[in-house]
C-alpha cells in the first residue's frame, strides 16, 4: 500500500543531529552509540531506505528554526536572520537529495502526477513537498515570497512557545498584525496554513482570518489526551468543515494521558499504532466519514524509538497499518483513503 507521511522533519535531523539519512538505519544508530547530547541517540528510526521499504512514496518535508527572544528557555536562533539562515541550510540539504537522485520535489499536480508514475516504476527518488513549521524564520513577507519561488507550499505559523507571527503550544495569545499579515500573503500564494501547533488564541484568529486549504499535518485529539497540544472536538470540527485532512502524529505523550517524559515507556504504557487509530476513530466520528485521516508520524521528531508505538522499529513498519484497520472494522476502500487518498484528494483541489 502507498503511504503518505504528512510531518517528517528530515533536514532537521541532518544537520542538528547529523543524521546520514542516506544511510542504512543500522548505520545510523551505531554511530550514535555512546552519544548523549539528545533524547533520542540510537533510537533512529527513519532513513531513505527505510522509507523505500515501506512504500512511503510521498512525505511532507520540513525546515524548521525557531527565533528566540531574551530569557527564553526554549532552543532556538538570537534574530531572525539567523532562524533564516538555518532553513536555507536545511534548504540547501533537501537539494543536494534532489541532485543524489534521493528526493524530488513536488510544487504543484503536473509534479505530483508524473512523480506517482515514477514512483510506481522505480521506488527511487521519494517525492517531497516543503514545509516549515513555525514562521519565526521569515523575517519579513518579501522573505516569504523567496521561499514560496524555492518551493515552499505550506507553512505552520507557531511551533512551540510565542513566535513572531502567532503563539505556539504552551503560550497563549492571538496572531496579531503581523500574523495577520502573513495570513493575507500566504493566501495570495497559495501557501497551505497548518494549523498544527497554534494555541487555542492563535488558532481561533487564524480561522477568522484564513479562506485558503488548511491543514493539521500532525495532530491529535484533547478527547483522548488532555494538553492544548491537541486539538479540541472544537478545533477539529472547524477545521474539519474547511476540508481540512488531520495527519496522525506517532509522539507517544500525545498518544495515551499519563507520559512521564524519562519515566514513561511505549511498552509499559502499552503503547502501539493501535492506539493512533484510537485518536483516527475520533476524528472520524467527528467527521462523519474516512475522507479527512491520514498519516503525519513525525517519527524522529525530537523524538525516536523510546517514545513512539512499541510496534514500530523502523518507519517501514507502516505498513503494518492496513491490516491493523481491517481488524478495527475499516474497509479496504477507508484503509487506501487513510493510507494516501486523502491526501491527494486535498492536494488535487488546494493546487487546482
Amino acid at each position: 500500500m502507498l503511504l503518505i507521511d504528512a510531518h517528517l522533519d528530515l533536514s532537521m535531523n541532518a544537520l542538528e543531529w547529523n543524521r546520514d539519512l542516506r544511510s542504512s538505519i543500522l548505520e545510523i544508530n551505531e554511530r550514535e552509540k555512546g552519544l548523549t547530547d539528545k533524547p533520542d541517540r540510537g533510537n533512529a528510526t527513519v532513513s531513505l531506505d527505510e522509507l523505500r521499504k515501506g512504500n512511503i512514496g510521498l512525505v511532507v518535508a520540513t525546515q524548521i528554526a525557531r527565533y528566540v527572544a531574551p530569557g527564553s528557555s526554549l532552543p532556538g536562533w538570537n534574530s531572525p536572520e539567523q532562524a533564516w539562515a538555518q532553513t536555507q541550510g536545511q534548504l540547501a540539504y533537501y537539494k543536494a537529495l534532489e541532485r543524489s537522485g534521493d528526493l524530488r520535489p513536488i510544487r504543484n499536480l503536473s509534479e505530483l502526477k508524473d512523480h506517482l508514475i515514477q514512483w510506481e516504476e522505480s521506488k527511487q527518488a521519494i517525492g517531497y513537498i516543503l514545509s516549515l513549521e513555525g514562521a519565526d524564520s521569515i523575517v519579513s513577507l518579501e522573505y516569504l515570497e523567496m521561499a514560496h519561488a524555492d518551493g515552499l507550499r505550506a507553512l505552520g505559523p507557531a511551533h512551540y512557545g510565542p513566535g513572531r507571527y502567532a503563539q505556539g503550544t504552551n503560550a497563549t495569545g492571538g496572531m496579531g498584525i503581523a500574523g495577520k499579515d502573513l495570513l493575507r500573503k500566504m493566501m495570495e500564494l497559495n501557501i497551505i496554513l497548518d494549523a498544527t501547533h497554534l494555541c487555542d488564541d492563535s488558532f481561533w484568529e487564524a480561522m477568522e482570518n484564513h479562506q485558503g486549504p488548511v491543514w493539521a499535518s500532525h495532530q491529535n485529539c484533547r478527547a483522548l489526551v488532555d494538553h492544548n497540544r491537541q486539538f479540541s472536538d472544537e478545533q477539529l470540527k472547524e477545521i474539519l468543515s474547511r476540508g481540512a485532512v488531520i495527519g496522525m502524529p506517532m509522539d507517544a505523550w500525545m498518544m495515551v494521558p499519563g507520559w512521564v517524559r524519562g519515566e514513561s515507556t511505549p511498552q509499559n504504557k502499552n503503547v502501539t499504532m493501535d492506539t493512533l487509530i484510537d485518536h483516527l476513530v475520533h476524528v472520524c466520528s467527528l467527521a462523519g466519514n474516512t475522507n479527512q485521516v491520514g498519516l503525519g508520524t513525525d517519527l524522529d521528531g525530537g523524538f525516536g524509538r523510546e517514545q513512539c508505538p512499541a510496534d514500530i522499529e523502523t518507519i517501514a513498519d507502516l505498513q503494518k497499518l492496513p491490516d491493523l484497520l481491517v481488524k478495527r472494522g475499516f474497509s479496504n476502500e477507508d484503509i487506501v483513503k487513510f493510507c494516501h487518498q486523502n491526501w491527494l484528494n486535498f492536494l488535487d483541489k488546494a493546487w487546482a
